[in-house]
């Protein structure tokens, strides 16, 4: 056989053997098949949509939930509503090779009834972040995933590095929304808070995200308040509220909704939601430099 016959073989070989499919198995302990690296992608939390830009991979969305606005970019993908109320029909319509979802969605049966695949990733803790990236790595064949994931957990760190050692120990009450509820220790954003260096008011006990009595906090009296801007109003005016320290003292820090969405989001910008904390810990914490 001449070099050119031999050349023509190997061609055809590679033309005729299928791409090697793809196994992943996600937070429900289902493993999902896929043929190949999937190029049409719908994402139904925002964290999985932010996670697949930063890996590269923004271009392969075709859709997303009404709640992914970061970064700019997916604000123009069609939205195919939320994860308790999702539009199926909006979906199948637009014939993605695989649907991401939490693994609280309502979407998942019905979307694998009509046969199309579903990936249910849920991350609730910085081990759960790091986790979801590698496993997004995986399914879009993106190999720096971990370098990806070093470079927040890293980021995380430098924030905490920021900070003088005056403010650490401050008692923190992170309100994640009104009810009210709040961000505890065993939260995502709890474990950021202790690694900032301070004190979360509420026990991991309570679990990650309990609703609590506001007598609660009263009780606790926290040093320092960190709470988003629609959830700020009437602070003040809430029973026994006045004679919490963090009030008297006006060491409340409000945030604009924006940066609210990077703080309660368990994804990609960590880092910069642990500078946020830093920043609001540098300015207003009792130990805080004027």
């Amino acid at each position: 056989m001449n070099r050119i016959a031999f050349l023509f073989l190997l061609l055809c070989l590679a033309i005729s053997v299928p791409a090697r499919a793809l196994q992943i198995t996600d937070d429900r302990g289902v493993t999902v098949t896929l043929p190949q690296a999937p190029q049409r992608i719908i994402s139904l939390l925002p964290s999985l949509t932010e996670t697949v830009c930063e890996l590269g991979q923004c271009q392969r969305l075709v859709g997303v939930d009404r709640y992914s606005n970061f970064p700019a970019s997916v604000q123009k993908l069609p939205q195919v509503g939320g994860g308790l109320d999702p539009n199926i029909e909006g979906m199948v319509a637009l014939k993605p090779d695989v649907v991401l979802l939490a693994t609280s969605s309502r979407a998942a049966d019905r979307l694998q009834a009509l046969g199309i695949k579903v990936v249910a990733l849920e991350p609730r803790s910085h081990a759960d972040v790091q986790r979801v990236m590698l496993k997004l790595g995986q399914l879009l064949e993106v190999r720096d995933a971990a370098r990806i994931w070093r470079s927040i957990d890293a980021g995380v760190s430098a924030a905490a590095q920021s900070l003088p050692p005056s403010v650490r120990g401050t008692r923190v009450y992170f309100e994640v929304n009104q009810g009210p509820y709040a961000a505890g220790e065993a939260s995502f954003i709890g474990e950021t808070l202790t690694r900032l260096g301070v004190k979360n008011i509420v026990p991991a006990k309570l679990g990650p995200f309990p609703k609590l009595n506001p007598e609660f906090i009263v009780r606790a009296n926290p040093d320092l308040i960190m709470v988003g801007q629609r959830s700020a109003d009437g602070l003040q005016a809430r029973p026994g509220w006045q004679s919490i320290r963090a009030l008297r003292e006006q060491r409340v820090c409000i945030f604009p909704t924006e940066e609210a969405n990077v703080l309660v989001r368990p994804g990609p910008r960590m880092a910069e939601a642990a500078r946020l904390m830093a920043n609001c810990l540098a300015g207003k914490a009792p130990g805080a430099k004027p």
